[in-house]
């Protein structure tokens, strides 16, 4: 199942849905598909729930229902994906957790040792924007990056688990581009400001559910800024997998339904290039994910946001 978020004409909120058979979006929050109404924001994204069960069963019986998906048509609950304004498959994460130097090509050509052990930082889960949406260069920043990261969605609460348990917690996969002020992070001795500007976590163009990629370790992963393709490498490399990294985060802290985690970018970055690359107004970035899709986003100045 491929989830996304989406906003329906004038809502303040966006609506959550998943690509139909017929590869239109059936929007799980319209009252003519009778699915549960949600009451929180990550209803739609619990393995454990009533809601995310009803809608997988939902998809399942429409498959062979061609009358019925005509029906949800007709009443608009089944729309075409060009018609609708998409966000990001998550847009508020709970927890946006990050994962530094999970490449070991990408920590060698930053000069850094091979970690031992992952890791983590964070952005502040108010900078995520959707697939299409422009990044915004900010003010007093003249070396912002970019930088294709596989992602992982929690979709069943994990606190202490194993490794061995630990795929069980995993709902599904995107795309995420972690843009980065590398002038500001580096500047401050820390990485939150440089990570968490405004619009700095693109992600999308949906959230692929666990059971549709046979191994998240092993898929080609790349960006491409300008039609160039500047990262090209394959989940194979990670240092710390998923296994590890739901073990090892959710000794610290519960994971939730919604909290999104990013594993980190392979090499290619735009500092460590010679000269660097950095991002400039009107340039265009494609992150893209064996299995996932394709997330597009342009880049705007900081005067025009």
């Amino acid at each position: 199942m491929k989830i996304v978020s989406f906003h329906v004409r004038e809502d303040a909120f966006p609506h959550t849905g998943a690509v139909s058979p017929t590869g239109e979006v059936l929007d799980f929050d319209h009252p003519a598909t009778g699915l549960p109404a949600r009451t929180g924001p990550f209803d739609w994204l619990d393995e454990d729930g009533e809601h995310l069960k009803a809608a997988r069963a939902l998809l399942d019986a429409l498959a062979g229902d061609v009358a019925r998906v005509d029906a949800l048509r007709e009443a608009g609950a089944v729309c075409a994906s060009e018609d609708l304004c998409m966000a990001a498959p998550v847009p508020r994460p709970g927890k946006f957790i990050c994962i530094g130097l999970n490449y070991k090509d990408h920590a060698e050509e930053s000069g850094m040792d091979i970690p031992e052990r992952p890791l983590v930082f964070s952005k502040w889960s108010s900078c995520v924007v959707g697939p299409d949406h422009s990044v915004l260069l900010p003010r007093g920043s003249t070396e912002v990056d970019y930088e294709a990261e596989f992602a992982f969605v929690i979709g069943r609460r994990a606190w202490r688990v194993s490794e061995e348990e630990a795929m069980d917690h995993v709902l599904g996969y995107t795309c995420v581009n972690d843009v980065s002020a590398r002038d500001f992070q580096f500047a401050d001795g820390q990485w939150q400001r440089g990570k968490s500007c405004e619009t700095f976590a693109p992600m999308g163009p949906w959230l692929v559910t666990r059971d549709e990629i046979d191994d998240p370790h092993d898929l080609a992963i790349k960006i491409r800024i300008d039609g160039r393709t500047l990262q090209d490498s394959s989940t194979n490399q990670l240092i710390f997998g998923i296994p590890r990294l739901v073990s090892e985060l959710s000794q610290a802290y519960a994971l939730e339904p919604g909290d999104v985690i990013s594993t980190g970018t392979p090499p290619g970055v735009g500092f460590a290039r010679k000269p660097p690359v950095y991002l400039q107004p009107g340039m265009s970035m494609e992150v893209e994910i064996e299995g996932i899709g394709i997330l597009r986003n342009g880049v705007i100045g900081s005067e025009e946001g």
